[in-house]
């Protein structure tokens, strides 16, 4: 299928204008995400309607806490990714093309068997996640589309590397996305996941001026990204920029990929990231992938009652009445909250 947002230049070659990295793809080549190639001067999407993943999860294991607790969401992805994270959790669909040679799977499937198939298994939502959803961008906007006619929820799981251009696209039909804000250091970006910070940074403030459910993930690995001061100055930006009500996610990294050498993060680095979180004035800090851990549950922000009480990715009890606490009346930010 040709692709939406590219340019055609001189000698066959174009450029791609769906991503940051804007990559200008000469003709038999294909752009850093291997899954967009140039085939005489038309870029074709290789991975339209090929899905190398699909089924179906607990909104809070994208995590979304804010949207819709306890409900299910259609999730689906195909192979590829524009960034290239050294410890990449999904490295064996996300990184296939680039390590395997150009490698692409997936079973051809049409946008609206995912929304009938959605409607079917009683999801709420779809969700574009797994790897990143801008590469597959063209089939994840048709059925985007669907979902919303049907009723349904549509919510992007992202490193934020999107254009401008592909965020108005995509934006009248996005109700919610978790964006993976991997640092506050462009260094980072650039040397760990071949990237860069600002685009990501741009993303996010256009996501949540659009009117986005955003929720923001930060998977802390030992010695790379949890300096202290650089984590007070990525939850300034959050409650200065984005706002107090917008969540943070703190994950604990475990081997993998190619950092198998690094260990895994100690839980009191977990702690300590939630502490400056929430001395920064954010609402919601959450550590992830320590079930159990204390932090894990929404409390009210105003007077500290429990109000959804979480175990890893399923609800426990849910005492938000109305979109607020029961307890002191204080409004808690989200989409369909309510246990009542």
């Amino acid at each position: 299928m040709e692709a939406l947002l590219y340019e055609k230049l001189e000698n066959d070659e174009v450029q791609c204008h769906l991503c940051a990295h804007r990559c200008i793809i000469r003709s038999g080549r294909r752009g850093i995400c291997g899954v967009r190639e140039n085939r005489d001067g038309r870029l074709e999407s290789l991975v339209y309607g090929r899905l190398i993943a699909r089924s179906v999860d607990p909104i809070e294991k994208k995590p979304l806490f804010h949207m819709m607790p306890g409900s299910l969401s259609y999730s689906i992805a195909t192979v590829g990714c524009n960034f290239r994270c050294r410890f990449c959790q999904n490295a064996d669909i996300a990184q296939m093309p680039g390590d395997q040679g150009g490698k692409i799977m997936g079973e051809r499937v049409e946008a609206e068997s995912v929304v009938r198939d959605a409607l079917a298994r009683r999801c709420r939502s779809i969700s574009y996640t797994y790897t990143e959803p801008t590469v597959f961008f063209e089939f994840a906007l048709d059925v985007a589309r669907l979902a919303r006619e049907k009723g349904l929820k549509n919510i992007f799981v992202t490193n934020g590397y999107m254009t401008e251009d592909a965020l108005k696209m995509v934006l009248p039909y996005l109700d919610g996305a978790n964006v993976d804000l991997k640092a506050f250091d462009d260094s980072f970006y650039r040397k760990v996941c071949g990237g860069a910070l600002e685009p990501v940074l741009d993303t996010l403030r256009r996501m949540k001026s659009g009117g986005v459910l955003v929720e923001v993930t930060t998977l802390l690995v030992p010695g790379r990204n949890d300096d202290p001061e650089k984590l007070r100055e990525l939850a300034d930006f959050i409650a200065v920029d984005l706002g107090t009500d917008t969540p943070w996610h703190i994950s604990r990294f475990h081997p993998t990929y190619r950092m198998t050498d690094v260990p895994p993060t100690p839980v009191e680095t977990l702690r300590r990231a939630r502490d400056i979180g929430l001395n920064a004035g954010l609402r919601y800090v959450y550590p992830g992938n320590v079930p159990g851990e204390d932090g894990e549950s929404t409390d009210c922000w105003q007077c500290g009652s429990r109000l959804i009480h979480r175990w890893g990715f399923s609800i426990r009890d849910n005492r938000v009445r109305r979109g607020r606490c029961p307890d002191c009346g204080a409004a808690i930010d989200g989409v369909e909250l309510a246990g009542d």
